[in-house]
């Protein structure tokens, strides 16, 4: 089975939560893209639910599924947000943001009852740190705001190469949102929550890669099927 094949099964597993009248947070990036696919033949058969998309991209994908969506000012909360994620620990933490989404990703997570993260079980680690930490930053000041993130690093005992993210044409790659993003190579983070603290605290930085407390559940799926890892 290959990596997609794991990835479909890890979000139709998920989609087994999902219930009628429900208002869902739809994830971004290849993952999260499977879940959209499967909630619109669910959504062809019946299915009564809306969703909340957190990129651009999805929001596209999800039009041509034909997923009703809204918006978190139309509504006060969602039921279920289901996404992937770059990294998970044993606490359910996460490192997201490889897509470059990750503000959005935040905030939908953070109105939703539950967070459902799907992956294959290459995403499960140890300890976080070994994908690069994305910190997405306003452009302006930004040298003093690297100068933030390398004193919040040093403060909390991790170092490491820090570089403006480029798009695929050598650009500076823009989120949704307008904002730019430094990749910190970490190599390992002892204390993700003391760290998305520090960085959440300087100015410029307008949301970090570290999604702390924030995953109800995982569902990792590998070569001997299924597993589903609930928050302790």
């Amino acid at each position: 089975m290959n990596m997609d094949q794991l990835k479909r099964q890890a979000a139709a597993r998920a989609l087994e939560e999902v219930r009628d009248g429900m208002q869902l947070g739809l994830g971004t990036g290849s993952t999260a893209k499977h879940f959209v696919e499967l909630l619109g033949e669910r959504v062809a058969a019946g299915l009564n639910v809306i969703g909340v998309p957190t990129s651009e991209a999805t929001r596209a994908d999800a039009e041509r599924c034909g997923v009703p969506l809204t918006t978190l000012d139309e509504i006060d909360h969602l039921d279920i947000t289901v996404d992937g994620a770059d990294e998970i620990d044993p606490e359910l933490n996460l490192i997201k943001g490889g897509g470059g989404a990750l503000l959005r990703e935040k905030i939908v997570a953070a109105a939703s009852d539950r967070m459902i993260v799907i992956a294959d079980d290459t995403k499960w680690v140890p300890t976080l740190g070994r994908f690069p930490l994305p910190v997405e930053v306003i452009p302006f000041g930004l040298g003093a705001t690297r100068r933030g993130i390398e004193k919040a690093f040093a403060e909390c005992g991790v170092s490491g190469q820090m570089a403006v993210r480029r798009a695929k044409d050598g650009h500076v790659f823009v989120t949704d949102g307008g904002h730019w993003i430094v990749d910190a190579q970490l190599g390992r983070i002892a204390d993700p929550a003391s760290l998305a603290k520090a960085l959440s605290a300087i100015p410029g930085v307008v949301e970090h890669g570290l999604f702390i407390g924030l995953a109800s559940s995982a569902v990792l799926a590998g070569g001997e099927g299924i597993r589903v890892i609930e928050r302790r």
